[in-house]
């Protein structure tokens, strides 16, 4: 049986984020901006909530094209609200939009990937934790990251919710030591 990280499922959605997703690399502007975005709405909630509801999100959510959502009027964002394929809170649907708006900004100056990556000095961080105890909530960096998006106008995006957003795109790598992937 193959060994992963404890807080893996045996739900095959689960299953395939972790072996094909998780920890690895992301580079790609508009899908760090996704994984921002569904990061912050986890908030509250586990992460796998988010993930069997991630096709239908990107559905609705113009597939997180920021140039599309940053324009949503309020017909849009109660027609978000009525949806039941997403999670239906005010707060996080409107933070996409802002967010949208603010990755637009950003973007202006300097690619997203760029504007992220900084906080991990352009390279994964790769840790060892010898157990799921270890893996820390958040770091110095994911602090840094949350403390510039919010400077920045970003919403829902937290220390936590930078950490996890930050080993979901690979800026770390935090499988464990015993999972095939550590």
């Amino acid at each position: 049986m193959t060994k992963r990280c404890g807080w893996v499922s045996d739900d095959p959605l689960y299953i395939e984020y972790h072996d094909k997703e998780w920890g690895r690399p992301e580079y790609d502007d508009q899908k760090l901006f996704e994984m921002l975005c569904l990061e912050g709405a986890q908030a509250g909630l586990s992460w796998i909530t988010v993930l069997k509801k991630r096709e239908h999100y990107r559905r609705v959510f113009d597939n997180f094209n920021p140039v599309k959502i940053a324009q949503y009027d309020q017909s849009k964002r109660e027609e978000l609200l009525a949806d039941p394929g997403i999670i239906r809170n005010r707060l996080k649907v409107n933070a996409f939009i802002v967010n949208a708006q603010r990755y637009l900004e950003i973007t202006q100056q300097q690619t997203f990937k760029d504007y992220l990556w900084q906080f991990v000095g352009g390279e994964p961080v790769n840790n060892r934790w010898q157990s799921l105890k270890e893996v820390p909530a958040t770091t110095p960096e994911s602090d840094a990251m949350s403390k510039q998006l919010k400077k920045d106008g970003f919403k829902f995006v937290g220390s936590t919710i930078c950490y996890a957003f930050m080993q979901a795109t690979g800026m770390v790598d935090d499988h464990v030591k015993d999972c095939f992937l550590g």
